[in-house]
């Protein structure tokens, strides 16, 4: 089990690593809508809406990635007191009770949503109209993701509970 959870990590470390690459084509785009609106006195009917794109990308895919790392919002006054153990434990709870049904849910109703998408090659309702499945495909992969790194981290907390180290055994 702990392969599974080192080759969920690996998936999220890579896609993370990927993932930080976006803001260069987001950058270009920003910088090239601002010298066309302000320089030229000619905005664009598409730079706004890549933006937007971009970012929910950049967004969406980040969110795996961030909970690897613990960088998620997290209320955890009582549990940093905590030993490995007992804080092993209470993560356990938290997750199969809050976190894998959660997020369970938003990733299986986030691939219905793009399926569905992309029955109807549904596009955006502007002048530009541009496709939407492609950017509802990618926030099912942004779920599926958060959902896999959650069973990843239940995974490893149980082997914290049998007195292993998931870091070391790596």
């Amino acid at each position: 089990m702990l392969k599974l959870a080192r080759a969920i990590d690996t998936v999220n470390e890579y896609v993370g690593t990927f993932n930080a690459f976006l803001i260069i084509p987001l950058l270009v785009v920003v910088v090239f809508e601002v010298i066309m609106r302000y320089g030229f006195n000619a905005p664009t009917t598409w730079a706004f809406e890549t933006t937007t794109f971009l970012y929910g990308i950049h967004f969406v895919l980040a969110f795996g990635y961030t909970h690897k790392h613990d960088g998620h919002v997290a209320i955890d006054v009582f549990v940093m007191r905590l030993s490995d153990k007992p804080r092993a434990v209470m993560r356990i709870i938290t997750n199969i009770l809050l976190f894998i049904p959660t997020t369970g849910l938003l990733a299986i109703w986030s691939v219905k949503y793009a399926a569905i998408s992309w029955s109807q090659w549904e596009v955006n309702s502007t002048s530009w109209a541009p496709p939407l499945y492609p950017l509802k495909t990618i926030m099912a992969i942004g779920f599926v993701l958060l959902f896999l790194q959650g069973i990843a981290k239940l995974i490893q907390d149980f082997h914290i509970l049998q007195g292993n180290d998931p870091i070391t055994e790596r």
